[in-house]
């Protein structure tokens, strides 16, 4: 089969033929339909793939179960779903069960694949994590990421007043279409005064930090008593920041990360079964719908990461199997 492979440490991308893999204990197999691109997957401070080797890249899909391995109960051959994927990014690959998800019947295959991996970082931020609830205000940095719109959905679908923050007016104005609140056109840091402004000098309940250390000490200072403080990338690629520790200690503040990298299979399923109960039945209504920028052929992933990383869509890139 076609599988594409990503250099260690975020190098360059290359097709190869390998070997049709065939599902461990507790996967499922699936003929991919299409898949998620996810920035993370190609930043080096990452450190999802290991400098100097290379790894069949491709961390969120949706297809068709072909084979199920030994002790897969809630999944059989023939049906339709989405989840994280060992290498999306090829004509067939593996899930584990905890991980998969029938895919609702009211998104497409391209919507699907990008309501997998980011929608459940989201989730996680907001509900566990963050607990957000109606009325709370949130705050969320480089707000036109995958993550950023489906968090503003998640939020929204809450009752939580969200705030985001772009270096582009005209991507605002459109999640101001979407519900987003109010909006901050601003680059990285010098946000602080004006999401204070917005609360009425109380702060928010959740600031999220999509953009890295140059925005640490804005979302930090942009916090509620009790605030808490999401942290789930860098694309600036500054990963240290100055942190007000006496900001921290009087306002009893919590700083959190959100990653899977460390993260064991049982606590993963655990984020996938809340998603499954507290998002999807909002798929069907039509009050949540992943927004997916643009869509690439299978064969010109490079275009669609030179696309993400041009940092000019709002909402998902994906790519989609010509079968």
């Amino acid at each position: 089969m076609k599988s594409w492979w990503i250099e260690g440490g975020g190098g360059s991308l290359s097709m190869r033929e390998i070997d049709i893999p065939a599902p461990a204990a507790g996967e499922v197999l699936i003929k991919v339909r299409a898949a998620g691109l996810n920035r993370g997957e190609f930043i080096r401070g990452h450190g999802l793939i290991a400098p100097g080797k290379a790894k069949a890249a491709g961390l969120e899909g949706a297809g068709e179960i072909i084979a199920v391995g030994e002790g897969v109960t809630r999944f059989r051959v023939g049906d339709a779903v989405m989840g994280r994927t060992t290498a999306g990014f090829a004509e067939y690959s593996t899930i584990a069960e905890g991980e998969t998800v029938a895919k609702p019947t009211a998104l497409s295959w391209e919507e699907a694949a990008g309501a997998s991996l980011a929608q459940w970082v989201a989730y996680d931020m907001v509900t566990p994590e963050g607990e957000v609830r109606a009325g709370d205000w949130v705050l969320i940095t480089g707000i036109s990421s995958g993550v950023g719109v489906a968090a503003m959905q998640i939020a929204k679908q809450l009752g939580a007043h969200v705030i985001g923050t772009s270096g582009s007016a005209q991507k605002l104005a459109r999640l101001a279409e979407m519900g987003l609140d109010h909006g901050i056109a601003v680059r990285g840091a010098g946000f602080a005064e004006e999401a204070l402004r917005i609360t009425g000098g109380k702060g928010v309940k959740l600031a999220i930090n999509n953009v890295g250390g140059t925005a640490f000490p804005d979302a930090l200072a942009s916090l509620a008593y009790r605030g808490r403080l999401g942290i789930v990338g860098y694309v600036d690629n500054t990963l240290s920041a100055l942190a007000d520790l006496e900001a921290i200690h009087a306002k009893r503040l919590r700083v959190f990360g959100v990653s899977n990298k460390l993260r064991p299979l049982p606590e993963r399923a655990e984020t996938v079964a809340g998603f499954v109960r507290d998002v999807v039945p909002h798929y069907a209504s039509g009050a949540i719908r992943p927004v997916i920028d643009h869509v690439f052929d299978f064969e010109q992933l490079p275009a669609a990461r030179a696309a993400m990383e041009s940092d000019t869509q709002v909402g998902k890139i994906v790519v989609k199997m010509a079968h």
